[in-house]
């Protein structure tokens, strides 16, 4: 072994061999340290000879289910592809309080009543604190669980190994340290290393284990650190919910194992997350039979492999201001501007000294162009005091001109709408690629958005 010192800055790991008060590369003053590193003489000879490093065909690699550690979380199962995957490395992040922590308990206990064994390693709580929510959330605490509480990622490491841990949960991996790098907690060479060494431990052949660590996010809601750390690992996942809404989203970006974009919908309750197993009956409110409330129209958005019925529900009021209220939470302010203009110069609805607020029962976010009719027609119902009957669905874009667009997988959605039993179903001309042998639901396809109007409101 060779030993060197060099200065390294500690913000955005630049090595340089003279010490200076700020970094080259970054600017930062005062984060240049001094390290002293090994260099191991012919490192390639040891990755040459390293076992099990033989090229093998790809058709001779077996796969099956039991590869996967399945929780009683269909849906994190879902986002993950199937489960677990038992030599993955998962990275789970989300806004302080939206529930990580949380969730990664329940799924500890739940795996631990099935035989696994699992090491809870937290660098921000005490045990006393991870006991406290467990006695809070977790029906009896199950034998199978063991909690480090530690930023030391050697001792983590060790600990792995004394426990036999079939599954690692890291909370949260900023605040670990090697003892090898002189740097703090949460800089990038100490993170991307401790996650390099848990990477290493869960990709062991002869002894593979599944890894979730924790990772901090940024106010602009992207995860804290380096790039390298989401390249690192097979599984970054997203947990997004406002603090005031019981809606909890869980969304893969990116996954080795499975679909990217799949989602998992949970609800924060006073004992825990909850899983919604029927996310249509959750995204809509339920009333009278013979109730149709103006303001309130239902689409149907796909969101990875699934169809979700949601209502959207709009309020237009007088404005007394020269400029009035435009307000979406559920949706981009631009976007909301957009299906206003063309709803006054395609529609005829004259919203220039209106208020018009747009809502989606349950606090979902509309990512997708098929659900701009529903919102236009909403805003419709809501300034001319009528109801829209409850069992029509409208699924379709809406271009500046007027025009109703097709939209993606429109055949799906429009058969899980007759699986559901719904009536009326509104599309653009043309929309469906195929005929479909439907039981329930009628199929109306309209080329513009003032057809839609008339047929709705003023037809018969």
């Amino acid at each position: 072994m060779k030993k060197k010192t060099v200065y390294r800055c500690s913000q955005c790991g630049y090595e340089t061999i003279k010490w200076s008060g700020y970094c080259q590369q970054c600017g930062a003053w005062n984060t240049i340290e001094e390290v002293v590193v090994e260099k191991q003489k012919d490192s390639w000879i040891i990755d040459k000879n390293f076992k099990n490093s033989n090229p093998v065909r790809l058709s001779e690699v077996e796969v099956d289910d039991s590869q996967r550690i399945v929780t009683s979380m269909e849906e994190f199962n879902r986002v993950l592809g199937g489960g677990i995957i038992k030599d993955s490395v998962t990275i789970l992040t989300a806004r302080p309080g939206a529930g990580k922590s949380t969730l990664l308990l329940e799924i500890s206990s739940d795996l631990a009543k099935k035989g696994y064994r699992v090491l809870y390693a937290s660098g921000e709580e005490s045990e006393t604190q991870i006991r406290a929510r467990s006695n809070r959330i977790l029906d009896e605490i199950p034998e199978n669980i063991w909690i480090l509480s530690d930023i030391s990622m050697n001792n983590v490491l060790k600990s792995i190994e004394d426990v036999d841990a079939d599954l690692v949960i890291i909370d949260s991996i900023q605040t670990f340290v090697l003892e090898e790098f002189n740097s703090r907690a949460g800089s990038p060479i100490q993170t991307i290393e401790c996650a390099n060494a848990l990477v290493e431990i869960a990709k062991n052949k002869k002894r593979p284990r599944a890894i979730i660590m924790v990772g901090h996010m940024t106010k602009a809601n992207e995860m804290a650190g380096l790039r390298t750390l989401e390249h690192l690992v097979d599984t970054v996942v997203f947990l997004e919910g406002e603090s005031d809404e019981p809606i909890r989203t869980l969304i893969a970006t990116k996954n080795r194992f499975g679909r990217t974009g799949e989602i998992g919908l949970f609800s924060m309750e006073d004992e825990g997350i909850v899983q919604i197993d029927n996310p249509s009956e959750f995204f809509i409110t339920k009333r009278e039979e013979d109730l149709d409330v103006p303001g309130s129209a239902l689409t149907i958005i796909k969101e990875g492999s699934r169809q979700i019925t949601v209502e959207i529900e709009s309020l237009v009021s007088k404005s007394f201001t020269p400029y009035p209220s435009r307000i979406g939470d559920c949706l981009r302010k631009d976007q909301l501007n957009t299906l206003i203009s063309i709803l006054e110069q395609r529609g005829g609805i004259n919203l220039y000294d209106k208020n018009v607020v747009i809502k989606v029962t349950g606090g979902l976010k509309l990512r997708e162009q098929a659900v701009n009719l529903a919102i236009l027609m909403s805003i419709v119902s809501s300034v001319l005091g009528r109801g829209i009957p409850k069992d029509a669905v409208f699924i379709a874009d809406v271009g500046l001109t007027g025009e109703l667009k097709k939209v993606p997988s429109l055949e799906a959605r429009v058969r899980e709408l007759d699986r559901m039993g719904y009536k009326k179903v509104y599309i653009s001309k043309n929309g469906l690629n195929q005929k479909l042998n439907l039981t329930n639901i009628e199929v109306i396809e309209l080329r513009t958005l003032e057809e839609v109007i008339n047929h709705v409101f003023y037809a018969n």
